[in-house]
């Protein structure tokens, strides 16, 4: 994975007055620590950190007044409505280091036409050199049958990278795709346990009018049905 490069500036001030201050500025408030060194406190432009940011993985070289520092997005907080990026922390590296980051399991190719694909695992855990971290691992699935399914250890790691899930964790399995009946259960259900109430579509009002007009046709041929017979009743009494 390539170095990102980044101009970051000092920060001197804090708390969340100079933080609003800063991203007024279009810039984010981060900073930088590890190996034992005290945190540096920097703001970084905030457009190059967010097309930075679009690989979790993305190995940032930051300069900070002329000095350079290798560095891993820790965590990144985003405002919750607006998106934006808020707060990143930054993990100092060294190259040949090794780290352990999560990367995704990236699927390829189309199951039986009668399965349906189930991702369990979306990401796995690796040790790599902080300076080669793979974007991702690959997984072809096509044509996997119905009860396949591909357990961690069964996948084809990058270069240099060690495994630190568990061998036996089970990334995909195919499954047997739900049919439509099956998948307007699940909805209704779905639906009923968040208490949405759903409207009826014209087709399903016409055809609920349709049998109760059938039902109450035959409610009014079993009472004809049951008046002709008591009158037959009376007559015969009288005779």
């Amino acid at each position: 994975m390539a170095e990102v490069k980044i101009q970051a500036e000092p920060r001197t001030e804090f708390g969340k007055g100079a933080a609003r201050r800063i991203r007024r500025d279009a810039k984010v408030p981060a900073v930088l620590y590890g190996h034992g060194t005290p945190p540096i406190h920097i703001a970084l432009p905030g457009h190059d950190i967010m097309l930075a940011l679009k690989n979790a993985n993305a190995l940032l070289s930051i300069d900070v007044e002329g000095e350079n520092r290798l560095a891993l997005p820790k965590q990144v907080q985003r405002d919750p409505i607006k998106g934006f990026i808020e707060h990143v922390d930054l993990l100092i590296v060294r190259r040949g280091e090794k780290v352990t980051v999560d990367i995704p399991v990236i699927t390829h190719g189309e199951v039986v036409s009668e399965g349906m694909l189930v991702t369990e695992h979306p990401q796995l855990s690796v040790e790599v050199e902080a300076t080669h971290i793979p974007e991702s691992v690959e997984l072809d699935v096509e044509g996997f049958e119905i009860g396949a399914q591909v357990l961690a250890k069964d996948l084809k790691l990058p270069e240099g990278a060690t495994l630190q899930d568990d061998e036996e964790t089970l990334v995909v399995h195919v499954v047997a795709a739900p049919t439509a009946e099956e998948l307007e259960e699940e909805l209704a259900e779905a639906e009923a346990e968040a208490g949405i109430e759903r409207e009826e579509s014209e087709a399903e009002l016409e055809a609920e009018a349709a049998e109760a007009a059938q039902g109450e046709a035959a409610e009014g041929a079993e009472g004809e049905g049951g008046e002709s017979e008591s009158g037959e009743g009376e007559g015969s009494s009288q005779e």
